[in-house]
């Protein structure tokens, strides 16, 4: 646990905003120490702040990670199983009467989970733990696909604390009811580094992506710098960043 605090806490720190803006207080403290190199400093992060939050680099960044396409149905029909990964929870939602409800991630990948689970009557997995305490994602995710989506759900894997654990967790009760070929239901962006970490624990993956970047037609207000695209490039950036540091 400690371990993953410190991980959380390092990407945060070299994450956008945050880093940016740490890099234009050093700039503004250098002007009286540097007064050349102050400014550079400073304008740089002005720079790669205005250039993240431009669309054209978000989808750029975004792009450079939904490798796979959308799941055929010939591809939907080799698979034994559904997983779903799970993308953080909405922490006592007040219009649920306080009780966990799950984040935007997380329900765009359950609603694509029913669709495939209707396509097929495929049994299904869900995958998450408790890594900031709470209840685990995915007793919630249980929850939501039950309930709301009227899909059963076979196994519950909630110890898991990222996606390593996802793979490994989720593994070993796949194998224990002889199933080898699952449907890997996560975002477009994460799914080439959780499809990678599935096959190393010896199953076979077909990736099922959701939530791919899209837009209309490329209008003027396309090309104006937003909070929206700058939260894409982040995204994209710590998918990156997971990479690097994935063991």
């Amino acid at each position: 646990m400690l371990l993953l605090f410190f991980k959380k806490l390092l990407t945060s720190l070299l994450m956008p905003p945050f880093s940016l803006v740490l890099l234009a207080a050093l700039g503004l403290w250098l002007q009286r120490q540097r007064p050349r190199l102050g400014p550079w400093v400073t304008w740089l992060a002005l720079l790669v702040l205005s250039a993240l939050s431009w669309p054209p680099v978000a989808d750029a960044l975004v792009d450079s990670l939904e490798r796979y396409p959308a799941l055929s149905a010939q591809g939907l029909s080799q698979a034994q199983a559904i997983v779903v990964l799970g993308g953080g929870i909405y922490p006592n939602a007040p219009e649920y009467g306080g009780e966990d409800g799950v984040s935007r991630a997380t329900l765009q990948r359950l609603q694509y989970a029913a669709v495939l689970y209707r396509r097929s009557s495929l049994p299904v997995l869900v995958t998450g733990g408790a890594p900031e305490g709470g209840r685990p994602e995915a007793a919630v995710m249980q929850k939501v696909l039950e309930q709301q989506f009227g899909v059963p759900v076979r196994w519950v894997e909630s110890a898991s604390l990222d996606t390593l654990g996802n793979a490994a967790l989720s593994a070993q009760m796949l194998h224990a009811a002889g199933v080898q070929r699952v449907a890997l239901v996560s975002q477009a962006w994460h799914l080439p580094r959780a499809a990678a970490l599935f096959e190393s624990q010896g199953l076979t993956v077909l990736p099922a992506p959701t939530g791919f970047r899209t837009r209309l037609a490329q209008a003027p207000v396309w090309y104006l710098p937003s909070a929206e695209a700058l939260l894409a490039s982040q995204t994209a950036l710590r998918e990156w960043l997971g990479r690097a540091m994935q063991p």
